[in-house]
């Protein structure tokens, strides 16, 4: 049948065109309101009234452009770190491979409060670093919390692991005989690492940092609770005006405002990528790139030292967040933030089991998250053999807008949902949520699918087809079976991040209907209890219990292949 690859791809085209491309023109006419108006009608005259005031005020243009410097600062703290850790993952054997991603990927699927109140429990007055600074006699350093170093530090915790990933995309990828030969011709380490292995790596340091710029210049999350209220984000802004001000037009305008920046940064990235891999353009470089020879002896001799510190620096940062998250859960404090133990116990488990209001939170989480990811993947499956096994008119094109949820800020979709939905008030809360948490989980949905069936054993199913076997009895006998530690690790890394998404979702939650990571961030903002961190290290341990389980059918290393 000819029309085979696009039927396959039409229910997700047809999902992402309800509730994601609608929304964000929702957004488009919105921010040219003149002024606000809740009950207002969406189509009035437009006007460029909300981007004058933007444009006009230096309150707001003095937070658009701290949320541009934190991002790049955010960016950069990424890709120093990260480039390490990628050339570490890279490294370790194959048999010790998976364990080594789950330092990537537990961090990665962990909820962003619980990463972020580690943080604070890192940073605090009588936290683990000043801990560490008394053992070597150096006095505590007391105001690491609440302000731009602590955000972007916790930021960087944040969104580290995606440059990594990208990172290691193209490290895994490059032959090690290209090492051998550069060796073999007398390039030391540090001249193998500058004019080999970066250059090759440019590629996927582009793309990660385009990543973690577009995600880190839209969160709020963690700059809210980090930043303490003298930290103010565009993501705030737009939360600020959209929730609690009921200023819709404002904050669509701040949401499209962030949107032109993150596509002027990846622009302007691409731009001088570009120029450091004329190669990709089949144009010759101008210039050969030559270290000093006296500089070159001096990175031997430092280069392995400082790479050995920032790979410990980076593990640090992923790692200990989680670890202090589930020790503060044992501990027998009055408040959260008091990072010194006085004691052991269980009662904050007690009081989130037996007497806490978590529970309903957790059944909704519980229940959008299954809902979602059962959804996500009847999407994703077709559009995934779309992908893989047929070559259309278009494809391409398709291809891009099923992943611009990835790189379009989630906030601005949160907006879109939010007033469309206010036109709409016979749809549930349950179901504008779970329209939102689909469209946020099939990126990565379509990308793990897309993977696993690359590397299906296509004889099988020509050997099937051979014996008699028709379209139905072939996928249903021969493709799922093999395709089934695939479907699993899908299923369980979409459920996860469904589980813990929190920064969209809390523009559209209720009193009626919250979910698990939204009331735990309310809380985070407020009187901080310590059993919030029972709650998190329960999440924590859900999460690793569940990349285990995974690694038993699927190993975890194979989640993320070329």
């Amino acid at each position: 049948m000819r029309l085979h690859g696009q039927i396959l791809a039409t229910p997700i085209t047809l999902w992402l065109l309800v509730a994601f491309a609608a929304p964000f023109l929702v957004v488009i006419l919105m921010s040219l309101h003149p002024y606000a108006d809740p009950f207002g009608p969406l189509f009035v005259a437009p006007s460029i009234a909300q981007f004058a005031l933007i444009l006009g005020d230096h309150f707001y243009l003095g937070v658009v452009w701290e949320t541009v410097a934190l991002g790049m600062v955010v960016t950069a703290l990424s890709a120093v770190l990260g480039f390490p850790l990628a050339l570490w993952l890279v490294s370790v054997p194959g048999r010790w491979r998976p364990l080594a991603f789950m330092v990537i990927l537990i961090p990665l699927l962990t909820n962003v409060v619980v990463r972020s109140l580690g943080i604070v429990l890192l940073l605090a007055p009588d936290g683990l670093i000043n801990v560490a600074l008394g053992f070597v006699g150096i006095p505590p350093i007391t105001n690491m919390l609440f302000n731009h170093f602590a955000v972007a530090i916790s930021l960087a915790q944040v969104f580290m692991p995606f440059i990594v990933l990208a990172l290691y995309d193209n490290l895994q990828g490059t032959s090690p005989r290209v090492f051998e030969a550069a060796e073999s011709l007398g390039a030391s380490k540090t001249v193998n690492f500058w004019t080999v292995r970066l250059p090759l790596a440019l590629p996927g340091l582009r793309a990660g940092m385009i990543i973690v710029f577009m995600m880190s210049s839209t969160a709020y999350v963690s700059a809210r609770i980090l930043g303490g209220g003298r930290v103010w984000t565009t993501g705030m802004l737009v939360w600020q005006e959209a929730i609690a001000n009921l200023n819709t037009p404002t904050a669509a305008a701040l949401a499209l405002v962030m949107t032109v920046a993150c596509i002027a940064f990846a622009a302007i990235c691409i731009w001088v990528f570009s120029r450091l891999m004329p190669w990709q353009r089949n144009v010759p470089a101008s210039a050969s790139f030559t270290l000093p020879p006296g500089l070159v002896r001096v990175l031997d001799v430092v280069g392995p030292v400082v790479s050995k510190l920032l790979l410990f620096s980076a593990l640090v940062l992923l790692l200990m967040p989680l670890l202090l998250v589930c020790v503060q859960s044992f501990n027998d404090v009055s408040q959260g933030t008091l990072a010194t133990f006085k004691g052991f116990t269980l009662k904050w488990y007690e009081i989130v089991f037996l007497q806490g209001p978590y529970i309903k939170g957790f059944i909704n989480s519980l229940q959008l998250g299954a809902a979602a990811t059962v959804i996500a993947l009847a999407l994703a499956l077709p559009a995934a053999f779309a992908l893989s096994r047929y070559r259309f008119l278009g494809i391409g094109a398709l291809m891009i807008f099923w992943t611009l949820p990835l790189s379009l800020p989630g906030v601005a979709i949160g907006v879109g949902m939010l007033r469309l939905l206010q036109y709409f008030t016979a749809v549930p809360t349950f179901i504008g949520l779970l329209a939102l948490h689909v469209v946020l989980i099939l990126p990565f949905c379509l990308a793990l699918l897309t993977t696993s069936i690359q590397q299906l054993d296509r004889s099988q199913e020509e050997a099937a087809q051979s014996l008699g076997a028709n379209g139905p009895r072939r996928f249903f006998l021969v493709i799922i079976p093999n395709l089934m530690p695939g479907l699993v690790a899908s299923a369980i890394i979409t459920f996860l991040m469904s589980f813990g998404e929190v920064t969209v979702t809390s523009f559209l939650t209720t009193a009626r209907m919250t979910t698990l990571p939204v009331i735990i961030y309310a809380e985070a903002n407020n009187i901080l209890e310590p059993t919030v961190h029972a709650v998190s290290a329960s999440m924590i341990a859900v999460t690793l219990l569940a990349l285990f389980l995974i690694n038993l059918v699927f190993k975890v290393d194979r989640l993320h292949v070329r």
